[in-house]
């Protein structure tokens, strides 16, 4: 398996500027279970200014992820029509649509995409979707879900992904009315999977996903499996460090105990 294509080795909070992406150890205060600032401890530092869409922009510059307005995403959903609802998660509605020369003249390869809206009122919020087109805009594998585009327009935070025909690994597994998975396909997909997160693992800078379970593995018509939804996902150790101190995220049931008993995420144990 090859590793993502990367002009440098710098890490994920340099490179794009926002605190929640730090691997730093410095400040562990606010994490795991039990810790607590020690009195002459520093201040925590103020939040990082959200970055702007011309900063998104250039941080994705060399990326073949495009920046989308929220009239062409309506163009490509017929207006979010519900005729193109495909279904709802934490972090907002999900649409089909098609992107091509109506959407955006010129456009050279028509496709299918899924369209997710970030539910205002929903349980993620700008950091989720912010994590989502930082890490899948510059990550590139046939086991991770491809980011087509985003929209960051005034309040609007959308997502636009390859169209994924046959839905998540869950539907197939846990719906009455799905016909059941012969096992070699089942064997594949779990291979596929696997070859994702081998993949974040393994990359120059490292990512842990933190959110691995049926739901967020998406098929396509030949089932292959790809990793989607890095709302959690969060920069992996150094070269020089064997974890990274984070809080408890994720699905109650899916994460490694190792995770939840020490609030320690490492590639080794927390996916």
């Amino acid at each position: 398996m090859g590793k993502p294509a990367e002009s440098s080795s710098t890490s994920w909070s340099a490179l794009f500027g926002f605190g929640c992406f730090s691997s730093s150890h410095a400040d562990r205060s606010g994490d795991g279970p039990g810790k607590v600032a020690s009195a002459g401890s520093r201040p925590p530092a103020p939040p990082a200014p959200l970055l702007s869409p011309d900063d998104l922009s250039l941080s994705l510059a060399g990326s073949d992820v495009l920046a989308f307005t929220v009239e062409e995403l309506r163009v490509a959903t017929r207006d979010f029509s519900m005729s193109n609802f495909v279904g709802e998660g934490g972090f907002g509605p999900v649409y089909k649509g098609r992107v091509d020369e109506r959407v955006r003249p010129g456009l050279r390869q028509p496709q299918a995409v899924a369209v997710k809206l970030l539910d205002l009122e929903g349980s993620q919020g700008h950091k989720e979707w912010l994590a989502e087109v930082i890490f899948l805009g510059q990550l590139r594998h046939p086991h991770l879900v491809k980011l087509i585009g985003y929209c960051y327009q005034d309040e609007h935070r959308l997502l636009v992904y390859e169209f994924m025909a046959r839905g998540s690994l869950e539907k197939h597994l846990f719906k009455r009315h799905s016909a059941s998975l012969p096992w070699s396909t089942r064997m594949r997909i779990a291979i596929g999977a696997a070859k994702g997160l081998a993949f974040l693992h393994d990359a120059a800078k490292p990512v842990i996903y933190r959110d691995f379970k049926t739901s967020n593995i998406l098929l396509d018509s030949d089932y292959t499996a790809k990793l989607s939804d890095f709302g959690l996902a969060k920069a992996g150790p150094g070269e020089d460090e064997t974890h990274v101190s984070t809080r408890v995220m994720g699905t109650q049931g899916y994460a490694a105990p190792e995770y939840i008993m020490t609030a320690s995420a490492s590639c080794s144990w927390s996916c």
